[in-house]
């Protein structure tokens, strides 16, 4: 996808007045994020690129100013019945705590495996939370049900006018905190962030008389827009595997892809290795906490994936995640910038050999930060043992020094990431 966007002011769903309604409605609700100047995107892209730090916000990410907007609407008859809803994660908190706030009981179903910081904290806000299900599908059909036995006012992740409006707030901020901004970079799932941003910038900007290019990334394993782009209607993919679950939405949103096929100029993918090194950038040289599904727009910009003009905004859409699997992405986020290596080795089996390869590894000044030592590799001979070494490097040049330094010394180490 690569185009002009298309008249902004023929785009279905909220008006420019309903997003400034929003905004107006939300105002002491919400916090208005820090923007944050990032000088090595900037060098990286070629152009001033700032950081919209979402993840920063009142539950850790975005939803709460469309969750908020939405049940905000509802008349009091409807608040009277309660709100329900269906999620893994940040839309969850939303609920739970715009309910709160507004005084209304909130239900909440979510499969078995949700995180559980983002369990805990729904919870927190005062929310009925019911588990069950292996992933999202057995709570939505839950959430439904309910909501048709019990009366509940069912409160949708990102297809319906109002959460379009609430999310589209970022877009205003955005242009009042950095007026000069031309490009912005929005990470897409279902479509509501998108398509609130695009249109609220898009329409506002036409009213100015500027112009100003929107930019979408989506998962590589759960890319639903650009094949329903192609279809020219939302169609359903297949979600595979992905750290960016977030936004792993198996079938675009019908107002939201309305909205979002003329207002948004061009989307990509980035892949999960990506991803992880984006947040490891992110956390690194921003010192800023950013769950997958928020860093996707950084990592199109590493990656080369995007081209600005001027001055780019990327919108860091979340912080919530959950610490073990920090863990894991920093691991990969090292391995895919040359920074963590794990190899195997085949030694004989005799004393002496672990000592000798991890002396070669110092002398080359890298540092072993685990061991595993095995006798029952696969593929080894009988008088063979397995070494498993994680060692630190400097990055892809110092890793192949140590890699070029044991195999001069006869050794056959085999990278495993």
């Amino acid at each position: 996808m690569n185009k002009a966007a298309l008249n902004p002011e023929s785009l279905p769903g909220p008006t420019l007045e309903d997003f400034a309604d929003a905004q107006h409605t939300l105002r002491g609700v919400v916090q208005e994020t820090p923007i944050e100047i990032s000088r090595y995107l900037s060098e990286v892209l070629g152009q001033p690129v700032h950081l919209k730090c979402e993840n920063l916000q009142r539950t850790g990410a975005y939803k709460i100013r469309g969750a908020y907007y939405c049940i905000s609407k509802l008349t009091d008859e409807e608040k009277a019945r309660g709100v329900v809803a269906a999620s893994a994660g940040n839309h969850a908190q939303g609920v739970a705590f715009a309910a709160r706030e507004q005084g209304i009981k909130a239900t909440i179903f979510t499969p078995m495996g949700v995180a559980l910081p983002k369990l805990q904290a729904t919870m927190a806000y005062g929310a009925e939370v019911i588990l069950g299900g292996e992933s999202i599908n057995e709570p939505l059909k839950a959430a439904q049900e309910f909501a048709e036995t019990t009366g509940a006012v069912r409160i949708p992740p990102f297809d319906h006018p109002d959460i379009i409006a609430g999310q589209g707030t970022v877009g205003l901020e955005i242009m009042d905190q950095v007026p000069e901004v031309t490009t912005v970079i929005v990470p897409i799932g279902g479509g509501g962030l998108m398509a609130g941003v695009a249109s609220a910038m898009k329409q506002r900007a036409r009213a100015e008389g500027i112009s100003i290019k929107v930019i979408g990334v989506q998962a590589e394993n759960a890319s639903s827009y650009l094949p329903s782009l192609k279809a020219g209607k939302p169609v359903q993919i297949d979600v595979k595997s992905t750290i960016n679950d977030g936004i792993a939405v198996q079938k675009p949103g019908v107002l939201n892809f309305e909205i979002i096929k003329d207002a948004v100029d061009d989307i990509v993918t980035v892949s999960d290795d990506e991803t992880a090194r984006a947040m490891l950038m992110l956390l690194e040289r921003a010192k800023l906490v950013v769950e997958p599904s928020g860093a996707v727009g950084v990592a199109a910009i590493l990656e080369g994936k995007v081209e600005a003009t001027g001055p780019t905004v990327v919108l860091l859409s979340g912080g919530n995640i959950d610490p073990m699997i920090m863990e894991r992405v920093i691991s990969r986020g090292m391995a895919g910038a040359g920074r963590y290596m794990k190899m195997r080795i085949p030694l004989p089996d005799r004393p002496g050999q672990l000592a000798r390869t991890s002396q070669i590894v110092s002398d080359n000044n890298a540092n072993v930060v685990e061991v595993i030592h095995t006798r029952h590799g696969t593929g080894l001979q009988i008088s063979q043992v397995e070494l498993e070494l994680h060692v630190e490097t400097r990055g892809p040049e110092h890793a192949e020094e140590v890699l070029s330094a044991l195999r001069a010394e006869g050794y056959e180490p085999r990278v495993v990431f």
